[in-house]
């Protein structure tokens, strides 16, 4: 299979862990080896609810035994999309109303993107310096990581980068502008979180020069900071939302979210502004709609923050310089990419799971299903600390 897996699968990198996995159940995925490893990953923040969460996995089976797919998007009235999409809308605060579900979150921020030049009838777009919103040739655009996108230009014109967080930078937001993108929380470049109001400055901006506001929710989106979405942590409410990753509970999907005033011209004007053959595809939906019922009908929400600061109190340790994030969307910093390297290697040998973040090398994902437990949290800090101590010493 390992023979197989190189010949035959195109890889994302020289280097991949090329674990060979039997099963995953709850908050561990076993190897073939029949190994159990403690997941502080969730496929990237997508297992929401862990593996094999019994809600979501009953969904898939049921809606199974009715029908897959039949129609190209937004044709046909298909129960699980109807109901996952009024379902977002009784969560959100007004104008998001309607939804747009796509087959992943770069396929969302494609759709974004067009609904704004659409909406705007301009061109510039301004996106955040390190700012990661997926690996289509639009989103690639708004990508801030030039050495990850220079192979592939020309990408989309019009396109300026200002820095997260530096309010001096809001000048550049003008007429000329369709939208402002931003990762609410931003992932590869760390887990930066907003400060000092800034989305709200931000939103403020966008509205004296009519310009969009669209925030990625794909990886803080569906609980992981807290609250549904990152963003009702900052007082700010964008224009267009976009969501993924853990909305499918490990299913894939994207989304995107806006007043009906706004999405109502991607139907017409022209016809078929926006289109896919598998969005909103009834299994999918139907995992997304059981994943979304239990985030928000449960008391994992609340929890998260409590696990946050479970996290803060035992991960202490002179190798970890800082810890950033929200909820149960953080990274650890190391002081060295080769501490960062060594601890999450180290880790997997001893059946725990962490990754890196996109641009951030000294970064340490620490991203778990929200259904973690305390007792899994303590046993997974407790072997970073361990490895950290054995590094400390090498070092």
């Amino acid at each position: 299979m390992l023979d197989d897996f190189f010949k035959y699968q195109a890889q994302t990198s020289p280097h991949p862990l090329a674990m060979e996995i039997s099963h995953a159940n709850g908050s561990y995925i076993y190897d073939t080896n029949n190994n159990a490893y403690l997941d502080f990953v969730a496929g990237v923040s997508a297992c929401t609810l862990g593996h094999n969460h019994p809600r979501v996995v009953n969904a898939i089976k049921s809606q199974l035994d009715k029908y897959m797919h039949v129609m190209v998007y937004g044709e046909y009235i298909q129960k699980p999309a109807v109901e996952l999409t009024k379902l977002l809308a009784e969560h959100l605060p007004l104008p998001l109303e309607k939804t747009y579900l796509t087959n992943s979150g770069t396929e969302a921020i494609e759709g974004a993107l067009k609904l704004a030049k659409r909406a705007t009838g301009r061109s510039e777009i301004i996106a955040a310096n390190k700012a990661y919103h997926g690996n289509t040739m639009g989103s690639m655009s708004v990508m801030g990581f030039e050495e990850r996108k220079q192979a592939f230009r020309p990408l989309l014109p019009n396109v300026r980068f200002i820095d997260f967080n530096k309010e001096s930078c809001l000048k550049y937001i003008t007429t000329k502008t369709a939208c402002v993108i931003l990762e609410t929380i931003q992932g590869g470049a760390g887990f930066i979180v907003p400060s000092n109001n800034y989305l709200q400055k931000v939103q403020k901006r966008c509205n004296e020069v009519g310009a969009l506001l669209i925030l990625d929710e794909i990886q803080p989106g569906v609980g992981r900071t807290g609250k549904l979405f990152g963003f009702q942590h900052y007082n700010c409410i964008p224009d267009i939302l976009v969501t993924g990753k853990g909305l499918g509970g490990g299913m894939p999907i994207g989304a995107f979210t806006a007043s009906s005033k706004l999405m109502d011209l991607l139907s017409d004007n022209p016809k078929l502004g926006h289109i896919t053959t598998f969005g909103g595809h009834p299994i999918i939906a139907a995992s997304a709609l059981a994943t979304l019922q239990e985030v928000t009908k449960s008391h994992l929400m609340q929890q998260t923050l409590e696990k946050e600061q479970l996290f803060r109190k035992l991960l202490v340790h002179p190798l970890i310089k800082d810890i950033r994030g929200k909820g149960l969307m953080l990274a650890i910093i190391t002081p060295s990419d080769a501490i960062t390297n060594a601890l999450i290697l180290k880790c997997q040998d001893a059946g725990l799971i962490l990754f890196w973040l996109l641009f951030e090398s000294k970064a340490v994902r620490i991203t778990p299903p929200l259904t973690i437990s305390n007792e899994e949290i303590t046993k997974g800090c407790n072997i970073i600390i361990d490895i950290l101590n054995v590094l400390q010493q090498e070092i």
